[in-house]
């Protein structure tokens, strides 16, 4: 019973379907992650394709986003652990459904993240994440896995708020006793 004593009483991931469907967002988010990162590899584009604003460009981030603190790439790896470590708490605490199961999102992405920076050269917690996806003109480069954590924080704010919308009129459409 360990497992209810860590999750809270009104989380949405003590539903076994709810669970289960995180898994499979989260394991989905990872291994298109990883395989759309080995498809660019093996292609080397050298300086990348074009699909009108989008762009196919091979870049290597050992930095946070944006390229934050690209010097001190053991830093990074400790930070991508802790933000691993804080999606996966905020999945297990949400009450929406919609909202863990976006958190899944965001825990696969940070996930897929963190397995470049644990496993890919030049060393273990030192690697240089894959980027690939460039929009625009300017500005850096990012990958699936930066999109799912992106798409599913905008998405956990929007359930987290809709949830909270409905219990504010629900309460007031309680008759009082």
């Amino acid at each position: 019973m360990l497992g209810h004593a860590v999750i809270p009483a009104g989380s949405a991931v003590r539903s076994p379907g709810v669970r289960l469907a995180m898994a499979g967002i989260t394991a989905t988010v990872i291994a298109a992650d990883q395989a759309a990162k080995s498809l660019v590899l093996a292609g080397h584009p050298a300086d990348g394709s074009s699909f009108a604003f989008v762009a196919v460009r091979l870049v290597r981030n050992t930095g946070a986003s944006g390229g934050l603190a690209s010097g001190y790439p053991v830093l990074v790896t400790i930070t991508a652990l802790g933000v691993t470590a804080l999606a996966a708490a905020f999945a297990i605490r949400a009450s929406s459904r919609a909202a863990a199961l976006c958190l899944a999102a965001v825990l696969g992405g940070a996930c897929g993240n963190l397995s470049d920076r644990l496993f890919r050269s030049p060393g273990f917690g030192r690697g240089g994440v894959v980027d690939w996806i460039h929009i625009g003109t300017g500005g850096g480069s990012l990958d699936l896995a930066d999109l799912a954590i992106q798409f599913g924080v905008i998405g956990a704010i929007i359930a987290m708020l809709v949830a909270e919308r409905t219990r504010r009129t629900r309460r007031q459409e309680q008759p009082e006793l």
